[in-house]
Parts: structure tokens; sequence; C-alpha cells
């Protein structure tokens, strides 16, 4: 019998830049051409001041570690615990759930605060996820 496997997103019209720039390993964010204000998920309006006015960017793809819990039950399909499901808030100020790779799935290793950069986990041809390890330097 096959493992299971992970859940994939379903990009949307909305969300399809975001998919395309992972795909193409890229963290893409949108900024409000009213306010200034940078967001994540993607969405066509700004939800700071609701202008329809916004533009996408590469971001810097560094960030920290907010908070994260590590799940150790072998619940979730695609996944071997124990394994962080992770908060990270990224440079230019949102925050977003991720995984943290490259570094032991302890609380001895997975400082708050730690500086992460972003990494890119191709699931198949169409969907490749953002995830976050330790920075280097």
């Amino acid at each position: 019998m096959a493992e299971p496997q992970r859940a994939r997103p379903k990009p949307t019209p909305e969300t399809q830049h975001f998919w395309d720039g992972t795909k193409a390993g890229e963290l893409r964010l949108q900024r409000c051409d009213a306010c200034a204000h940078v967001y994540f998920p993607p969405r066509p309006f700004c939800p700071s001041c609701a202008s329809r006015k916004v533009s996408m960017f590469k971001a810097s793809g560094k960030g920290f570690l907010y908070s994260y819990v590590i799940n150790h039950r072998p619940a979730a399909p695609g996944f071997t615990p124990p394994y962080a499901i992770a908060v990270v808030e990224l440079a230019e100020g949102p925050r977003m759930m991720s995984n943290i790779i490259d570094c032991p799935q302890t609380p001895e290793a997975l400082e708050l605060d730690m500086k992460l950069e972003v990494a890119f986990e191709a699931l198949d041809d169409k969907i490749t996820l953002p995830v976050f390890r330790p920075a280097k330097g």
C-alpha cells in the first residue's frame, strides 16, 4: 500500500503568483500601493486599508522563529514525527506558518528569535512549499 501523501495546497487565481514564485525559488509577498502595508497570505486587496491597488515583490527570504510547537503524534500523512509547526516572522513584517528543516526538532535546537532563511521543498511538478532552515552565518 502506498504511503499517504502530504496534503497539497490548491492554488487559486488570487494565490497563483505566490505558487509560481515558490516553484521559481522565490518567496513573493504583496504590498499595498496605497498604504505600503506588506501582507501574507495573498489576496486581491489590502487587509489594512482595503485598497485593491496592490503589487507583488520578491521577499528577502529572511526571518526569525516567532513561535512553534513540536508534534510527536503520527497523525498527519506525509510527516514523520517529531516535526515542528512553526510561525516565522519575515523580515518584511508578515508572519507565515511553515516547517523548520535542517535542524533537530527539539526545544534545545529550536530557539525563539533564531534567524531563519527560506528553502523550497517540491512536493510535485506543480507545488513547491516554502520551508525554513537556520540562517547560515
